[in-house]
């Protein structure tokens, strides 16, 4: 693919910073003040940039969300993204990871023709890490997870991927979609120049599912196998005791702690 124009799309969201205590099955209310681009996105956009800058071509964002998802779009536009689309609908609210991936997945076929899907690691308000896997099942496409490097080549992409501690290298054919891993790239800070532009403009289109073709049973509530039940911080189960004397008696306190916990025999 080098020298020829890449179509990237990438997959943003607008995730609630602080998001009030609520009693079961009650709906956080977005608003401006609340909600940012998610900060796992930018180096996903980051590196779309990146690759323009290399080979040319076109860097849309994708969102799904209400209205104030408008936000965060306007950002990734400022920051140097060519095209913002928002799919908002009162019809896909509630949706699971799978409800939510399908309806990307309906969204990028209705944008056309692309080469690379990128999406952030995961998220800052729920932290699943499935979109991006879900929605290249829905596209029936390959996917490989936490990229750190991407190198463009004729029909194909070269990705470097860091998980679990090893260096995975992978040779992968277009069209594709891919999770950055956070390290890969550094987050842009938009130009000054580009914030008014993109903020007072009407650059951010926003599309129904109906727009889209889509049918909203497999939308929302309705097309999402999975509830949230709760969400409460997991409890720290550790604690940390200091070990009094020298570097003898510290050693001899820490085994014996260690065979009092049956680790050591």
């Amino acid at each position: 693919m080098r020298n020829m124009a890449l179509n990237i799309i990438v997959c943003v969201k607008s995730v609630v910073l602080e998001a009030p205590a609520a009693a079961l099955g009650s709906s956080v209310v977005r608003t401006p003040r609340n909600s940012v681009l998610n900060p796992f996105d930018r180096p996903a956009l980051s590196l779309a940039l990146e690759l323009v800058k290399e080979a040319g071509g076109f860097v849309t964002a994708l969102s799904m969300g209400s209205p104030v998802s408008r936000w965060a779009l306007c950002e990734a536009l400022a920051i140097g993204a060519d095209r913002a689309v928002l799919v908002s609908d009162a019809r896909a609210a509630g949706a699971d990871t799978m409800a939510t991936s399908r309806v990307l997945a309906h969204a990028v076929n209705w944008i056309g023709s692309w080469d690379i899907l990128l999406f952030g690691a995961r998220t800052a308000d729920s932290d699943t890490g499935q979109v991006g896997a879900q929605t290249s099942v829905f596209l029936n496409k390959p996917f490989v997870s936490m990229a750190r490097s991407i190198t463009a080549e004729e029909g194909f992409f070269l990705i470097e991927s860091l998980a679990d501690g090893f260096v995975e290298q992978y040779r992968a054919v277009a069209p594709l979609a891919v999770s950055v891993h956070p390290a890969a790239a550094p987050a842009l800070d938009p130009a000054l120049a580009s914030i008014r532009q993109a903020f007072d403009g009407n650059r951010v289109e926003t599309i129904s599912l109906s727009d889209m073709g889509m049918d909203p049973v497999l939308a929302g509530e309705k097309g999402s196998p999975t509830r949230v039940i709760s969400m409460t911080p997991a409890p720290k189960g550790r604690k940390c005791d200091f070990l009094e004397g020298g570097a003898n008696e510290q050693a001899q306190a820490l085994l014996q702690k260690l065979q009092d916990a049956g680790l050591l025999f």
